[in-house]
């Protein structure tokens, strides 16, 4: 009874808010929104919201999304949080596939770029593969057992991704570290071969992206954490090509009011040849663009662009790789609309595209509400109204750096809770001594 209580009292305190998240299809053909436990997904297309089908014999989410992701070809969706459930869904019936049991909470989720793995990760720090190649649309997976093909051993996982050549899966945490590890022909036989680790950010790392070279066809990575640095690695061999500190720029120094502790790189989001980067940043209203020249293996500060009239602290961000229109969203679980449904705030960045910094200054500018598209449908259904008053919206910003402290930053237990919590650690030493 009491180790019940005890992790009662955890899940509480660190569930309490859990930022708004946002992913765009990548033909741009819909786009979602989760925040709390609910799913909200508009059809692009139709100019309508969709209704989700869940006949996997489990009920939709129960408590707050974590994690959602859209598969590179589009057909896949998934989602998952603190309720353990990893739902696979199938874009264009939006049908739940299968609901797949976690352990523990879903803290990061990714799919391979074939489509045929669906992996992630735990509170714990372990990861875990799903196979879903042969899967149809109108046939339900039969129950997938997920099996565990690595761990960072009680450190959070705060991002999950697959390399686009489905070579590697790569993982940050909340202790500093990037892992590549080679992902294996049969998960079951676990990912033990690390091909590098990316070693340099001195506080969490909370995001990654990948960028190719238009020129030479590689990819890159960039990663963005609790230090104010977006840095990028040539993540086969684990080399640092260049660190860019946000939070050192004179653009974010000139701003009243914003903590130098609060400015955590929260959410990355870049054009396909990787020219330039959105990134979002914890107190900062608005979001910062970066150029990337990888030519010359360089980042730079292009400008901040500001929300005009709105405190607008974006949570996450998400881009198609066929539009020019990068989405974001400000919202968490502890914000709700009048009949209790959790609040989200929703804006569009018109010319995210691949330029040179010349027409970043120029072209890049937040739409207005009544110019997105699919307009007032479009708000109700992601935001949970059409219209949110100003006051709500200061409410939403306050809670957001509440939010992504809570999420982020390590926590230190007080020394009574560290023995029930070694007891459920997944990295104990066997002791050989007889």
């Amino acid at each position: 009874m009491e180790e019940t209580n005890m992790d009662d009292c955890e899940h509480n305190r660190e569930s309490e808010v859990s930022p708004a998240l946002i992913a765009v299809h990548p033909t741009h053909k819909s786009v979602a929104v989760a925040v709390g436990s609910n799913l909200r997904v508009f059809n692009l297309q139709e100019g309508c919201s969709v209704s989700l089908v869940d006949d996997s014999g489990v009920n939709m989410h129960k408590d707050s999304i974590r994690a959602i992701q859209y598969g590179a070809e589009g057909k896949l969706f998934v989602s998952a949080g603190d309720d353990k459930l990893v739902k696979i869904w199938v874009t264009d019936s939006w049908r739940c596939l299968s609901s797949v049991s976690s352990e523990k909470r879903v803290t990061a989720v990714a799919i391979s770029n074939d489509g045929h793995f669906v992996s992630f990760a735990d509170k714990f720090g372990v990861i875990y593969a799903v196979e879903i190649e042969g899967s149809h649309e109108n046939q339900s997976l039969p129950n997938k057992k997920a099996v565990p093909i690595l761990a960072h051993y009680c450190s959070i996982i705060t991002s999950l991704e697959f390399s686009p050549d489905g070579r590697y899966i790569i993982s940050a945490d909340r202790d500093f570290k990037i892992r590549v590890s080679v992902f294996p022909e049969k998960p079951s036989d676990g990912a033990h071969e690390i091909q590098s680790f990316c070693l340099g950010h001195s506080e969490f790392v909370s995001c990654l992206a990948f960028i190719c070279s238009q020129d030479s066809q590689q990819w890159y990575l960039l990663s963005g954490g609790g230090d104010s640095t977006v840095r990028l690695w040539d993540f086969t061999c684990g080399s640092l090509l260049d660190t860019c500190h946000v939070g050192q720029t004179g653009l974010l120094q000139s701003k009243e009011g914003i903590d130098d502790r609060l400015l955590a790189v929260t959410d990355l989001c870049a054009t396909p040849g990787g020219s330039l980067i959105a990134v979002a940043i914890q107190s900062l209203v608005g979001v910062m663009l970066l150029s990337c020249n990888l030519s010359a293996k360089s980042l730079h500060v292009a400008r901040v662009v500001p929300i005009p009239g709105e405190t607008f602290i974006p949570t996450s961000l998400a881009a198609a790789s066929s539009s020019n229109q990068l989405w974001m969203v400000m919202g968490a679980s502890s914000l709700c609309t009048s009949d209790s449904a959790p609040l989200a705030r929703v804006k569009v960045l018109n010319g995210f595209c691949e330029s040179n910094q010349d027409s970043v200054e120029q072209d890049a500018r937040v739409l207005e509400d009544k110019d997105l598209p699919g307009s007032e449908q479009l708000l109700q259904t992601l935001q949970g109204s059409s219209f949110i008053e100003k006051d709500a919206l200061s409410a939403a910003a306050e809670a957001v750096k509440t939010a992504m402290c809570n999420l982020l930053i390590k926590k230190q237990y007080p020394s009574e809770n560290r023995e029930f919590r070694k007891r459920g650690r997944n990295d104990k030493r066997v002791d050989k001594k007889k």
